[in-house]
C-alpha cells in the first residue's frame, strides 16, 4: 500500500474517530459539555481563517469581528419567520425584502457566507493599498464601523435592541462539520501553488512579485477565503447563542482571535487549532477560581474576573517560553507521526 493510501486512510479514520466521539456526547454529555465543544467548533473555524490572512499572507488584519457580524445578522434574519421578525422589530419596522424573506439554515449560513465575501470585496481595494501598521488601522476601523451601522440600522438590525430568540439550530454535527470543512480547504489551499506564493509574498513582497507572483491576487484570494468563513461561523455563533446584538461584535471579538493564532503559531494550521481548543476550554475551566474556595484554615472569596487575570498570566509564560507559540510555523503530518512510530518500534 502506498504512502498517499495511507495517509487518506488514516485521515477518513481521524475524521470518523472525531465524529464517533461528537455522536456519543450528543447521546450521554450534558448540555454544558456540548456547549464548550460547540464554541471550540467555531472558535477553530474563525481561528483558522483568521491565521490565513494573518499567518499565511503576515498581514495584519484586525477586522474580522466585521465579517463575523455581517454573517451572524444575515444569517439570522434569514432564518426567522416573518412574524418573528414583525414581534421583533417594534420601533423601526424590518425593510423589504428582508421582511418577507425566509430560507432553510444551510441557505443562511451560505448567504452570510457571501455577504461577508461581498463586503470582503469591496474594502479589499482601499486595504490593499497600504501595508504594515496603516493596513491594520483600516481594517480595524472598518470593524468598528460594522458595528456602529450594526447599532444605527435600526430597520435591518433591530440596533441596540438585537435580535432575540433565534432557533438553536447550531449543533455539534453542524459546528464541527463546517470546522473540518474550513480545515480541510484551507489546508489544500495553503499546500497548493497558491499558497505558495502567499508565503513568498510575506517573506519578502518584492522579490515575490520579482518573481512573478501578483500580491493583490494573492491577498485577495485570502482575504476572501476567510471572510466566507468568518461569516459563516457568524451565522453558527448567532443561533449557538439564539441572541445577538451589536455589543457582541466589539474589538474583543477579533482580539480574542488574535491571541488564540499567535499562542497556537502565527502560520501554523495545526497551532490555530490547538490554540481555539485550548481559548474555548480553558477559559470555561478557569472558572473555578472565580468560586468561593474553603481550605479548612482559610477561605478565599469568589473574585469576579480572577479567571481573565490567570489566562493573561499563562499567555504570558507562553509567550515568554515559546516566542513563536505552540506550534510555530509548523504543522502536524502523518510522515511526522509514521516517523516517530518508526523510530519508537526499533528503540
Amino acid at each position: 500500500m502506498n504512502n498517499a493510501r495511507v495517509k487518506l486512510l488514516l485521515n477518513l479514520a481521524s475524521i470518523g474517530l472525531l465524529f464517533l466521539i461528537l455522536y456519543l456526547f450528543s447521546r450521554y454529555g450534558t448540555e454544558y459539555q456540548i456547549r464548550i465543544l460547540n464554541n471550540m467548533a467555531v472558535f477553530i473555524t474563525l481561528a483558522v481563517s483568521y491565521n490565513l490572512v494573518n499567518g499565511i499572507c503576515g498581514i495584519l488584519h484586525l477586522g474580522p469581528n466585521a465579517f463575523i457580524t455581517i454573517g451572524a445578522y444575515t444569517s439570522a434574519l434569514l432564518t426567522m419567520s416573518a412574524a418573528e421578525k414583525q414581534m421583533t422589530y417594534i420601533i423601526v419596522p424590518l425593510v423589504w425584502p428582508l421582511n418577507v424573506l425566509h430560507a432553510p439554515f444551510v441557505v443562511s449560513l451560505l448567504a452570510g457566507g457571501l455577504m461577508a465575501t461581498l463586503f470582503a470585496f469591496l474594502i479589499s481595494f482601499p486595504v490593499f493599498r497600504v501595508r504594515g501598521d496603516y493596513l491594520a488601522i483600516v481594517t480595524l476601523g472598518f470593524g468598528e464601523v460594522i458595528r456602529v451601522l450594526a447599532n444605527a440600522l435600526q430597520g435591518v438590525t433591530n440596533g441596540p435592541l438585537g435580535l432575540k430568540g433565534l432557533l438553536p439550530y447550531t449543533n455539534l454535527w453542524w459546528s464541527w462539520g463546517v470546522a473540518v470543512v474550513t480545515i480541510i480547504a484551507i489546508t489544500k489551499l495553503i499546500n497548493s501553488s497558491h499558497g505558495r506564493a502567499m508565503k513568498a509574498i510575506r517573506e519578502d513582497e518584492v522579490a515575490a512579485r520579482a518573481m512573478g507572483v501578483d500580491p493583490f491576487k494573492h491577498l485577495l484570494l485570502a482575504f476572501l477565503i476567510s471572510a466566507f468563513f468568518s461569516g459563516v461561523a457568524g451565522g453558527l455563533l448567532a443561533h449557538l447563542i439564539t441572541t445577538i446584538s451589536p455589543t457582541l461584535f466589539t474589538f474583543f471579538l477579533t482580539f480574542n482571535l488574535l491571541i488564540i493564532i499567535v499562542v497556537g503559531g502565527l502560520g501554523s494550521t495545526t497551532g490555530a487549532v490547538l490554540g481555539a481548543a485550548l481559548f474555548a476550554w480553558g477559559g470555561e475551566a478557569l472558572r473555578i477560581v472565580e468560586r468561593p474556595m474553603d481550605f479548612g484554615l482559610f477561605k478565599i472569596p469568589g473574585i469576579p474576573g480572577m479567571r481573565m487575570v490567570i489566562f493573561s498570566i499563562i499567555l504570558m509564560l507562553v509567550i515568554i517560553f515559546a516566542r513563536r507559540g505552540i506550534m510555530g510555523r509548523a504543522e502536524f503530518s502523518w510522515d511526522w507521526l509514521l516517523a516517530r512510530l518508526g523510530r519508537s518500534e526499533k528503540g
